[in-house]
């Protein structure tokens, strides 16, 4: 499995990105299940909605809630309760809160490969960034 962050599922779909030519190629070339969890679609559509992608917004949503297109994890509370000790034990990082449960999730799944343009991901420490 490989968790997909908000500025890879973004450059994947929005073509004046400028990473979106390397998302696509890596994705073309990727056989391994896609992960994302709940704040990250969320993430994600809101985005592209305020970037005036709303088009893209609904098509990125049908592809991931109507068509499992990628394997949406719904944080629990357990899950919530960690990212928010991440986010306050990092005081050095410049973390997201959805940054901090992205790590959280991908820890309790065993995930050690994320797609992801964003360089939180590679402070991390655990983590294989691709492409």
């Amino acid at each position: 499995m490989i968790f997909v962050d908000t500025g890879a599922w973004y450059a994947l779909l929005v073509s004046d990105d400028s990473h979106h030519q390397q998302a696509r190629a890596w994705v073309a070339a990727n056989r391994e299940r896609l992960v994302l969890t709940d704040y990250i679609l969320d993430e994600t559509l809101t985005l592209l909605r305020v970037r005036g992608q709303y088009q893209q917004a609904i098509t990125f949503g049908k592809e991931i809630i109507e068509n499992n297109k990628a394997e949406l994890i719904l944080l629990t509370l357990d899950d919530l309760e960690a990212g928010w000790e991440v986010f306050q034990k990092y005081a050095d990082k410049q973390w997201s809160f959805t940054d901090c449960t992205s790590k959280v999730v991908m820890e309790r799944l065993g995930i050690v490969k994320a797609f992801a343009f964003d360089q939180h991901f590679h402070q991390f420490g655990s983590i294989t960034v691709v492409p």
